[in-house]
């Protein structure tokens, strides 16, 4: 009881502090400002309570936009993957919880985080798969139902040739699905293991598929934030895999992503791209989280060095390797220090003004290694030849009260409908929402 008091104490003060002035824009953008690094007893931490959309509240979109729920009283989904016939389907995915409590800060960031990550009187988390069905594209769905329940924690999907692929938090399974399933009751076929427990840090694993259909990507964060479990925790981790969609054999396509996710090919090309959320603990402006091109054998820095070459002086003198520093590739832009990127989608579609045609919208899940908070949105980056091309913008927001001491919800994934419709993922307003023009899209006939 003396340690709970003294912990929420802790807690309090630090919610009491702020940042020192930054430029916040300085670290938005492929040459981010990044000051000096600092270490802490305890970092800053302060994360917004969640307590959900209250008297029919919404998120805010910019003018000539407007947002409604897609779907409400999901259990925190956290992805969001829109199939061909105009089948949406939200992914919600309960922690695996599987991370012992090594350090003091590490008990006391969980007891921040659950406070935020959960409104009172939410559903309880579950790892289960909803099928949301609109079959006009209007937003009103005919019906919802449970597509797949009991998973392990998972998180990304993927479908094709009437399979459904999901990234659990310890491999990749596949599931017979041809388009206009609602519930799939046939057994999963284990395609590949994944990196998962006894600890399993970031255990949130995403999928794409390549161009051809041929092969999966899967992201897999690290296992500490600085390879603090020691190395054997770390095996297969802080990178994305290629899977044979075939054979099931796996590769490492890259490595040396702290915390890689919602991989995405650019739209006509074989270029991968991901968010990735980078280490934390060394001041509320380091290090920007970012979206990068990912090079097959590209090694991008985790735990060795951060954006580019800049070593983490933490690293034990005995454990460096000043040769994978000299390897370590920058990413193409910074997104701002710990926002937590974790949706992206290129957009795709018609129906939205020509500026966002081939850009990226980013779910910023929001900052914990902070005072002030940062993310908590949806952001746009434009995009010019197949590369970032100007500052990111705010799409949508008002996830956090004006005053950073409530959130409403907190975005994860993001995607593209079939009717042009940005689909948002917010897991703590336990909520889909569509993003639509203010003018109506055309509808789509119903097959």
């Amino acid at each position: 009881m003396k340690r709970l008091i003294a912990t929420t104490a802790l807690i309090a003060l630090l919610a009491a502090c702020s940042d020192p002035p930054f430029d916040e824009t300085s670290q938005i953008g492929p040459n981010p400002s990044l000051p000096k690094p600092k270490q802490f007893l305890f970092p800053p931490m302060h994360i917004a309570p969640g307590e959900g959309w209250k008297n029919g509240a919404v998120p805010t979109v910019p003018a000539g936009f407007q947002v409604k729920a897609l779907a409400t009283g999901l259990a925190h989904p956290r992805f969001v993957y829109a199939l061909p016939n105009g089948d949406v389907l939200a992914v919600q995915g309960d922690s695996p919880n599987s991370e012992p409590f090594a350090r003091l800060k590490q008990l006391v960031f969980e007891i921040v985080r659950s406070g935020a990550d959960n409104q009172p009187n939410g559903p309880k988390p579950a790892s289960r798969i909803t099928l949301i069905r609109d079959a006009n594209g209007d937003g009103t769905p005919e019906g919802t139902s449970v597509l797949l329940d009991n998973l392990n924690s998972p998180f990304g999907v993927a479908w094709i040739d009437n399979t459904l692929y999901v990234a659990n938090t310890d491999s990749v399974v596949a599931y017979p699905m041809p388009l206009g399933t609602t519930k799939i009751t046939a057994p999963g076929r284990k395609l590949a293991d994944l990196p998962g427990g006894p600890i399993d840090h970031h255990w949130t694993k995403s999928l794409v598929l390549s161009p051809d259909g041929s092969k999966l990507y899967a992201t897999v964060g690290s296992n500490s934030n600085i390879m603090e479990n020691g190395l054997e925790a770390e095996k297969g981790r802080a990178a994305i895999w290629e899977i044979d969609r075939a054979t099931g054999a796996s590769r490492q396509f890259a490595g040396g992503l702290r915390n890689p996710n919602s991989p995405q090919f650019y739209p006509g090309t074989n270029t991968l791209y991901t968010v990735v959320n980078e280490r934390d603990e060394l001041g509320s402006h380091l290090v920007p989280d970012y979206l990068t091109s990912v090079k097959p054998g590209g090694f991008y820095g985790w735990p060795y060095s951060y954006y580019g070459q800049n070593v983490d002086v933490r690293i034990p003198p005995m454990l460096r390797r000043p040769d994978l520093v000299a390897k370590a590739i920058p990413p193409d832009y910074a997104l701002g220090s710990h926002v937590a990127a974790l949706g992206l989608t290129f957009y795709t579609g018609a129906s939205f003004p020509a500026q966002y045609r081939g850009g990226a919208f980013i779910g910023e899940h929001g900052s914990w290694d902070r005072y002030t908070p940062s993310g908590y949105k949806v952001v746009f980056v434009p995009f010019a030849g197949g590369k970032p091309s100007g500052k990111a913008v705010d799409f949508v927001t008002g996830f956090v009260d004006s005053k950073a001491d409530k959130s409403h919800g907190r975005p994860v994934g993001v995607a593209v409908d079939r009717t042009g419709a940005l689909l948002v993922a917010d897991d703590v307003g336990n909520t889909v929402w569509r993003v639509t023009p203010t003018a109506p899209a055309p509808r789509v006939a119903m097959r």
